[in-house]
């Protein structure tokens, strides 16, 4: 079926309300949830910073997010404040 006003494509019968089953993975294969701690596994350079995010960084809180191309965490970094991250450099603590 094709929604005649905005184009939008779906099959009959699915609702939309299902899970999509994406399940985001860290660096080592641990699946990722809202709200999990995590742990940088390797040196991150920051635009606009002299400084870069070390190794055994550890975030806490982080919010796993969809449509944002292969950034998939949104987290808040002690002192550089909030930021998205790649699901590969992170592992869960």
């Amino acid at each position: 079926m094709v929604c005649p006003q905005c184009a939008h494509e779906w099959t009959l019968g699915a609702p939309d309300d299902e899970p999509t089953g994406h399940v985001v993975r860290d660096a080592v294969g641990n699946p990722l949830a809202d709200g999990d701690d995590v742990i940088i596994v390797k040196d991150l350079k920051v635009k606009g910073s002299a400084t870069s995010i070390k190794v055994g960084t550890k975030v806490r809180g982080i919010r796993l997010v969809e449509g944002s191309g292969d950034h998939d965490i949104d987290c808040k970094v002690d002192g550089f404040g909030p930021m998205m991250l790649k699901s590969s450099v992170v592992k869960k603590a």
